[in-house]
């Protein structure tokens, strides 16, 4: 069996940075209790290794980042990679609560370009994932504010002012063309602006120039947006058994009968160390073989 390691693969930037914030908050401030408004990154693993160290998610389906907030009274409150509305942070401000702010730079931009076309008057068409919590901090601006999650949203609306169209920086580059063309269609005069954060583009260029694979592996989690949508883009581009999985414990033999090339790759919150151990199994797999030891203290 060939084995691909797909590159680039695993942690982007924003990923590397919020992480480091939390350890360097635990090192701050010892004696306090620190949150964080929902998951920092979108792996299960790296939430769990951060609690380790006292780092306390808070994260309800359905709650928003303001209800979550809600919970804390003192302490040190971390927002995440993925952003947070103004209103949370002036609101967190307002508790006497120490901020401490992880969203990743490449959000922040698009989060500014946002407000810089709602101040000028422009409605605004949001592409994204409804339940994200970027897609959340952003339709949180305004009402002008509109999520876009595919054409069928598209046509429930009536829009008289100038408008203005970006997306969720995790979103597949293959729907936001397609999206962006149709939304062209229906209001020419429309201004685009294409916000997929380089981290997530060539990753997902990477899986559609792949060839002949049998088997493809993304290990991330499943409320990653971003390793969903390199699961997403390697069925569209034809590999025929793509798994995403959360780690070497998802390998199972069925998987890998008859597979002759097989491929590996990571969403950008996935942990080096939990990648290496699927490609270290892959490469000397043998059937029934048996799995690694699994170290969460090794993953921060």
């Amino acid at each position: 069996m060939e084995l691909i390691k797909v590159t680039p693969r695993g942690y982007c930037k924003g990923v590397v940075r919020a992480i480091s914030m939390a350890k360097q908050a635990r090192l701050d401030y010892p004696n306090e209790n620190i949150y964080v408004l929902g998951m920092l990154v979108h792996n299960h693993h790296v939430v769990e290794a951060l609690k380790r160290i006292g780092i306390i998610p808070l994260d309800e389906p359905h709650k928003t980042r303001a209800q979550l907030l809600e919970r804390i009274d003192h302490g040190v409150v971390i927002f995440t990679a993925h952003g947070v509305s103004p209103q949370v942070i002036n609101t967190a401000k307002a508790k006497g609560l120490i901020c401490l702010d992880a969203t990743c730079p490449d959000v922040l931009k698009t989060q500014a370009a946002v407000i810089e076309h709602l101040e000028k008057g422009y409605e605004v068409l949001y592409i994204g994932k409804l339940g994200h919590p970027e897609a959340e901090a952003i339709c949180s601006l305004s009402p002008a504010v509109h999520l876009i999650e595919n054409e069928a949203d598209l046509k429930a609306l009536s829009i008289e002012k100038p408008l203005f169209v970006t997306n969720q920086t995790t979103m597949s580059v293959f729907d936001i063309e397609s999206l962006f063309q149709t939304i062209k269609a229906y209001c020419p005069t429309a201004l685009f602006c294409e916000e997929i954060c380089n981290a997530t583009r060539i990753r997902q260029e990477a899986i559609a120039r792949l060839k002949d694979i049998d088997v493809l592996y993304v290990v991330g989690d499943r409320f990653s947006n971003n390793s969903n949508r390199l699961a997403q883009i390697a069925k569209e581009h034809g590999i025929p058994h793509v798994y995403l999985i959360d780690d070497v414990f998802a390998i199972h033999s069925a998987q890998l009968k008859e597979a002759k090339r097989v491929a590996v790759t990571s969403g950008a919150s996935t942990p080096t160390y939990v990648t290496n151990q699927v490609i270290d199994y892959l490469e000397h797999y043998e059937e029934n073989k048996k799995y690694p030891v699994f170290d969460l203290d090794l993953l921060l």
